[in-house]
């Protein structure tokens, strides 16, 4: 695209769910970056709830479109995958017919959305993929199997109708082409765009208090009892285990019947294992609550095994906290081992022993986390990340123009 003019655009983002997850983050960034660029960004969901979402998308320099709220998340606890779609269609629908055309469509997360778009030919459409949504779906049963049968099959088709496809992390792009081989034997081969922080958002100044700190959506896929009974072994050592504390906070939806039993089977996981008076949580905090808990904390406890990507531990090491995380998935590639944070096998006799190195020297938990927040502007910050995704969208847009 070189001696191309970079023209301003018309980007239309369509994502599911406007809550407060790791998908939410990266598409509020990608919003933010962009209209940053100059381009007039309109961001287009089925749920935001004000007073649960990121600031940005009240407070930004982007426009938020909300359509379909009224539309079931499931049916008694089923059926989520139907109903997902049927709330995105409805979002596009109300695209298609309300709006006039936008230049590029970002797609996230739920692929029925890029043929949709493509109705009108002069949208160009990117589909970010997160992870293949039919790997995330268990079915335990013949039933459940001959329901997900069409929806992955449409999954693969969708998905490679796009334009350009991303996805967050080397981990997935892998996953990707083993999961879509069709794709993959057509030559459809996927970018890598990593989520990026702010690190400015993140102070310089912080603490290091004997409190270990866990962030994540309180979903049993997040594997947080690994945070409290690694925290309940290490309180069994020699060391004076009422001073040291555990705090989990995170993403929390009452309308998820998973988020409320998860939620109590930790709580009661605590206080089986005698350690239920040191561990707090919190749900739901703000963007404010984080950041002070991310800046008084010993390090960050980042528990989910085989995750796709993981922001946490990009927030935990902008605020120069060391991060303790499974061997596995997108923590492989953000964190340094010994450097940044220690990467474990996911037991709890593991991260017990990372957290015990990491009290008994408060001077190397204060280098580490110097190394970490110089690694994250290095490598992850949301300048790295708009100037990227701005490529690919100029890219997307020229194609079949030249």
């Amino acid at each position: 695209m070189e001696g191309t003019r970079c023209p301003r655009l018309k980007v239309a983002i369509i994502h599911p769910d406007l809550g407060i997850g790791g998908a939410e983050r990266l598409i509020v960034d990608a919003a933010i970056e962009l209209a940053s660029r100059g381009h007039s960004v309109h961001v287009f969901t089925a749920h935001h709830d004000k007073n649960r979402c990121f600031e940005e998308t009240v407070t930004g320099n982007f426009q938020v479109s909300v359509y379909g709220s009224f539309l079931p998340r499931h049916f008694f606890y089923h059926f989520h995958a139907v109903c997902a779609y049927m709330r995105c269609i409805f979002v596009v629908l109300c695209v298609l017919l309300m709006w006039s055309s936008f230049d590029v469509v970002l797609a996230d997360q739920v692929s029925i959305v890029v043929p949709l778009m493509k109705l009108k030919r002069s949208t160009k459409v990117i589909f970010y993929c997160h992870f293949p949504d039919l790997l995330l779906a268990h079915c335990k049963t013949w039933l459940h199997r001959m329901y997900r049968k069409p929806i992955d099959l449409l999954e693969e088709k969708t998905t490679g109708m796009a334009d350009l496809i991303l996805v967050n992390s080397r981990f997935t792009k892998s996953t990707f082409a083993s999961t879509f081989r069709g794709l993959h034997l057509r030559g459809v081969e996927p970018a890598v765009l990593y989520p990026a922080v702010n690190v400015k958002q993140f102070g310089q100044h912080c603490s290091y208090k004997p409190n270990f700190l866990s962030i994540n959506r309180f979903e049993r896929k997040k594997n947080l009892q690994l945070a409290i009974s690694s925290f309940a072994l290490l309180s069994s050592s020699g060391l004076n285990s009422y001073e040291v504390t555990l705090t989990i906070a995170g993403g929390f939806d009452t309308r998820l019947k998973e988020n409320v039993e998860y939620l109590d089977e930790l709580k009661k996981l605590a206080k089986d294992l005698g350690v239920a008076d040191r561990v707090k949580f919190i749900t739901s905090c703000s963007t404010a609550e984080r950041n002070t808990l991310l800046s008084s904390c010993i390090c960050v406890l980042y528990t989910p095994k085989d995750e796709h990507f993981g922001i946490v531990p990009l927030e935990a090491m902008a605020s120069k906290k060391p991060v303790i995380a499974c061997n596995s998935g997108g923590p492989v590639e953000t964190v340094r081992h010994e450097s940044t944070g220690f990467l474990c096998e996911p037991t709890s006799s593991e991260f017990a022993k990372a957290m015990l190195k990491l009290l008994s020297d408060t001077e190397f938990v204060a280098r580490m986390g110097e190394d970490a927040r110089r690694h994250v502007a290095e490598t992850f910050s949301t300048e790295i990340f708009g100037d990227l995704l701005n490529l690919y969208v100029l890219d997307a847009y020229h194609r079949g123009i030249e």
